[in-house]
């Protein structure tokens, strides 16, 4: 987590890890009151060997060379699923404590700080009976506010007016610019790139429907709001264990953790009492193994009528969806995205609302009438060593560097995950192999790979050491390489076991209730993201895709 513009992670057992903004340890504190409740993350494996930091600047910029990557294939994979795992990304880590600091913190806070769980509290926060929290909610305090986007006046029919529910609530008020475009959303990391933006919207107007289905059955007030949450809940996490993962995990080995338990994590069947105590992240996953999303980005998105290869406007770039965000952006193209100050629309402008027919594939819900319009629509890169060549200069907002003097290899975000693995001193790919007693990629399959970074690049001296302790980030997508683009042994084993874990933490949860089952879905069993999409949007092509053809 951050903390005064520095890097620091509370590690039960090692206590507080901070690092300046070059990577560098600085001097231990003694725990303040907010480290007690702060994330807890754990070791899965043991401390690793640091990687030389040539090393690390060498295999970055090989990493994210301007060459030809493949998309994701057999099956192709939708381009939705790569914003879908940064949204949950940012669920699994969401700090339900910051906005305490300074009040009153009860045992319960000191002792557990934020407990990792797939429970939507980036969407959710405390609630709407917190006094801080309560900004999300609408004036019932049962459903979640949602924003109005700004008129367009381009020379494109239909986008030179406001549509309501098409953007997040904004505050609309505030000194700078920035200030005005701020997310009225619990974790603003979902405000970072205008896909995962949409994405949480999408969230927010299922939890409506579901909130409107279930005030038919006579609920009404709180006990609707917590009956609503959740169902939504459970059937999130029905379609993250059987849509979301088997697309990026070795479904054999899902279908082993969801069926026999956990080995390794907080291992089931071990002694380890489970729900009853307070879950951790552990460093591998987060800094590393689910960290495979970065190399299933696209350097531009076929994203609506407006936005298309063959559009009045031309294709989405990566950094258009990064500028029309507000947490990254400002909402003007060609601006300073640094700049907090620049004056622009406070809310999304109409022609960048998503078409979701070009994000998920909803023929496979049975709807070929929602195939994509004009330019067609996207599928990920695939999951390999290979990060779309934009990666190398993130704007300073997505890792809250704005108004600071940003080194530009400190933007790679390759440099940027390997160096945050260097500074816990993360397992290497081969520590982690031996502890999972997997067969570990050979020093051919790490140095020649299979279909992904070349490493000419590096010096021989650069290649031995990247052999010798491979970061675990590079040796996930490595092994991935080999796995068809799914992840294998190690990175495919770490994630699984995570997901299962953190769906066990949540205080609804299908993993301590085996016998619930979706229902609002085409059946008892069936329930993907394109169905909650389905059920967000009354099944309407008009509110799926608002532009139209």
């Amino acid at each position: 987590m951050k903390h005064h513009g520095s890097n620091s992670f509370f590690v039960v057992g090692e206590g507080v890890l901070e690092f300046d903004g070059r990577g560098e340890p600085t001097a231990r504190r003694p725990l303040t009151v907010e480290e007690l409740r702060r994330f807890r993350f754990s070791r899965l494996g043991p401390e690793g060997v640091q990687t030389p930091e040539d090393v690390r600047i060498a295999l970055a910029e090989a990493m994210t060379a301007d060459v030809p990557q493949p998309d994701s294939t057999a099956p192709a994979m939708p381009a939705g699923f790569t914003y879908l795992g940064q949204f949950v990304d940012h669920d699994l880590t969401m700090d339900r404590t910051e906005s305490q600091l300074g009040g009153d913190v009860n045992l319960d806070d000191l002792v557990q700080g934020r407990s990792p769980a797939l429970d939507l509290d980036s969407v959710y926060g405390r609630g709407p009976l917190d006094p801080i929290d309560r900004v999300f909610y609408a004036a019932d305090q049962v459903k979640l506010k949602i924003g109005t986007t700004s008129a367009t006046p381009v020379p494109d029919a239909g986008t030179d007016v406001p549509l309501e529910g098409f953007d997040l609530p904004r505050a609309g008020s505030g000194t700078t610019g920035a200030d005005r475009r701020r997310a009225l959303i619990p974790d603003l990391r979902n405000d970072e790139n205008l896909v995962v933006a949409q994405t949480h919207l999408a969230f927010i107007r299922f939890h409506n429907r579901v909130v409107d289905e279930l005030a038919l059955t006579g609920l009404s007030g709180q006990r609707l709001h917590r009956a609503a949450r959740a169902q939504v809940v459970r059937h999130y996490q029905w379609m993250l264990r059987h849509d979301h993962l088997p697309r990026i995990v070795d479904p054999a080995i899902v279908d082993d953790v969801f069926t026999n338990g956990r080995r390794f994590f907080e291992a089931t069947g071990r002694g380890y009492p489970g729900a009853a105590q307070p879950a951790t992240m552990p460093l591998e996953f987060s800094v590393a193994a689910y960290r495979l999303g970065h190399s299933m980005i696209r350097s531009n998105y076929q994203w609506n009528r407006v936005f298309n290869s063959e559009g009045p406007l031309g294709i989405a770039t990566l950094l258009l969806l990064f500028t029309f965000s507000g947490t990254s952006g400002n909402f003007v193209p060609g601006s300073d995205l640094d700049d907090p100050t620049v004056q622009g629309p406070d809310t999304l402008p109409t022609n960048w609302i998503a078409d979701f027919r070009r994000l998920y594939d909803f023929t496979e819900a049975g709807r070929p009438d929602l195939v994509p319009g004009t330019g067609g629509g996207n599928v990920t890169k695939l999951i390999d060593t290979l990060l779309v060549n934009p990666l190398t200069a993130l704007p300073a907002g997505t890792f809250e560097g704005r108004g600071r003097d940003v080194p530009p290899i400190h933007r790679n975000l390759a440099f940027r995950n390997l160096t945050r693995a260097n500074m816990v001193k993360l397992a290497s790919g081969q520590q982690m192999a031996a502890l999972f007693e997997v067969e570990p990629l050979t020093a051919e399959q790490i140095v020649t790979g299979n279909g992904g970074v070349l490493l000419d690049s590096l010096t021989e001296q650069q290649r031995a050491a990247l052999v010798e302790a491979t970061p675990l980030w590079f040796y996930v997508l490595r092994e991935a390489e080999f796995g068809g683009g799914l992840l294998g042994p190690v990175g495919g084993r770490i994630v699984a076991e995570v997901f299962h874990r953190s769906m066990e933490a949540s205080r609804w949860s299908i993993v301590r209730e085996p016998y619930w089952r979706p229902s609002f879905g085409p059946d008892q069993t069936t329930f993907r993201m394109t169905d909650l999409l389905l059920f967000a949007f009354e099944g309407k092509a008009d509110l799926l895709n608002p532009l139209g053809d």
